[in-house]
């Protein structure tokens, strides 16, 4: 049974940090793109960030540039969201997604369209 679990959500105040992780099981890690989605409420979800599989290219939304950074721990199969000088507008309840992906293949347009497999949010509040 394929399992991410988000975790590391909170109340920061702007300017602040966080570092989500997330914990996955039943699948072969390395072989799967993985992803950050975020939505605030009343918008639609947005792509945040996503690593290819087999240790692929990395992508970030426009809002998220510079300021928040995807890995990953094969070993552990937990990828990591840190974020820094955080605002406002990320506040929403952040999820981990997964699918298969060929090595080599760019994993941006997950970032528009969605991925696989989804784990349950964990809620980022920033207070200004």
């Amino acid at each position: 049974e394929v399992q991410l679990q988000a975790s590391g959500g909170g109340l920061v105040q702007v300017g602040g940090s966080l570092r989500l992780s997330c914990a996955t099981s039943g699948f072969t890690f390395n072989d799967h793109t993985i992803g950050w989605f975020r939505q605030a409420p009343g918008k639609e979800r947005e792509g945040v960030s996503c690593i290819g599989s087999h240790g692929g290219g990395s992508y970030y939304a426009d809002s998220v540039k510079g300021r928040f950074t995807i890995s990953s721990d094969n070993a552990k199969k937990t990828m990591y969201l840190q974020m820094d000088s955080l605002k406002p507008e990320d506040t929403g309840v952040y999820y981990c997604a997964a699918a298969p992906m060929m090595s080599g293949a760019d994993c941006s347009p997950s970032l528009r369209y969605g991925l696989d497999y989804w784990g349950k949010g964990t809620q980022v509040t920033v207070s200004s």
